[in-house]
């Protein structure tokens, strides 16, 4: 996951390209589980603690902001 969102923190990136990165993680967990069913990838997920591209970007994006605003730039 690290080699997939490097760098994306600082990149403006459109919403069709989050969604394709989600698609992407998506797809190697039905691989990796060897299912179609997303309500199985979905429990997998909230089991290994895994977090969908979209979200974790989110998160960085907002501690970024957050070391910004207690620097007080």
């Amino acid at each position: 996951m690290p080699i997939l969102l490097y760098g994306l923190d600082v990149c403006s990136l459109y919403k069709r390209n989050i969604q394709s990165l989600d698609v992407t993680v998506n797809r190697v967990l039905m691989k990796l589980f060897k299912t179609p069913n997303m309500d199985i990838i979905n429990d997998c997920m909230d089991m290994f603690d895994i977090k969908l591209p979209s979200v974790q970007l989110l998160q960085r994006f907002d501690a970024f902001i957050a070391k910004w605003v207690y620097i007080g730039l």
